[in-house]
């Protein structure tokens, strides 16, 4: 009503004091108010960008995803992009359309996904390298908590009443035309319910100056950390002439070793170091380098995988027991 000029304009509880009485909207009091959230921004835009994917149904029953990203503190659109699927390379091509149009953000925000962020599965994805290179702090969710990115669904939900509302594309170029029509209209036209005063996503990224861009961090050689004398261990060298049916073996910390996919415990005391396997048949005997027997193993049954050394864990063997007739 603001921008179409129309004066005075009633507050907003006026209106739903109106639409009440009309019984046009539900009196719902159980709903918390607005005062009650804990509402969450960044303080400048560019300070964090929100990326996401979501799957939009074409003609003939084809599946298209469509990249949309977000800026957190003004909810602008910075860019989005219509793909095949969701893959790395095109989170690539619609963080790249929106750098070289907004600049460097400081941040990015995704989910968990293969394509956008697996930081959480143990290695580095593409784009997180990408972005990382630029300086860029790529950051990502909770699993299985997406309210941590929940500003980008709720963004896809209002793309979905647009595209509804819309002619059915049937190639990937008339749906990206679509959504570009909807970025448009979602900038600069449609005033947002989460920003102060209803504003546009436009006038909030107008009204504050961005977040100044991240600085790369050079590339750095790598060193090894200098390693004691006191904490190096002395390599064995292989005994020369072994037998052929002996061989040499480092036990774990555990003071285990494996022979033929089996682990064999040998005990604790003995963790980490070498020892002698003789082989005969199925019998084997562990002993030290000095020649010295420390325990004799058999051979399991086929599908067993470890064999214990018949002690409960911690103790130590029994030391040989003197015959009283000796």
């Amino acid at each position: 009503m603001q921008t179409m000029g129309l004066t005075p304009v009633p507050s907003i509880a006026s209106l739903a004091r109106i639409f009440r009485e009309s019984g046009v909207a539900r009196f719902e009091p159980r709903k918390k108010p607005r005062s009650a959230w804990r509402r969450f921004v960044y303080p400048a835009p560019n300070a964090c960008w929100q990326l996401d994917a979501t799957e939009y149904v074409l003609t003939g029953g084809r599946s298209w995803v469509i990249f949309q990203l977000v800026d957190d503190h003004s909810r602008y659109a910075v860019a989005s992009h219509v793909a095949r699927s969701e893959n790395a390379a095109d989170a690539i091509v619609v963080f790249d359309k929106a750098v070289a149009a907004h600049g460097v953000p400081q941040r990015l925000l995704s989910d968990n996904g293969a394509a956008l962020n697996p930081s959480r599965r143990g290695h580095l994805g593409q784009l997180v390298e990408h972005v990382s290179s630029l300086g860029v702090e790529a950051l990502t969710g909770k699993p299985y908590k997406p309210t941590t990115q929940g500003k980008n669904e709720r963004f896809h939900q209002t793309l979905f009443r647009y595209l509804d509302k819309q002619p059915l594309a049937s190639t990937l170029a008339e749906l990206q035309a679509q959504v570009d029509a909807f970025d448009l209209i979602y900038n600069t036209q449609r005033p947002h319910q989460g920003l102060p005063g209803r504003v546009t996503p436009h006038t909030a990224w107008q009204a504050t100056a961005k977040a100044d861009p991240p600085r790369p961090k050079p590339d750095r050689p790598r060193r090894e950390p200098p390693v004691s004398d006191a904490f190096r261990r002395p390599r064995v060298q292989q005994p020369p002439n072994l037998p052929a049916d002996t061989v040499l073996k480092r036990l774990s910390t555990a003071g285990t070793f494996r022979l033929d996919s089996v682990t064999y415990l040998i005990g604790g005391r003995y963790g980490l170091a070498h020892v002698l396997v003789v082989m005969d048949g199925n019998d084997l005997t562990i002993t030290d380098l000095d020649g010295e027997i420390l325990i004799e193993h058999t051979r399991p049954a086929p599908g067993v995988t470890y064999v214990g050394n018949g002690r409960p864990p911690g103790m130590p063997p029994k030391p040989p027991e003197v015959s009283p007739m000796s």
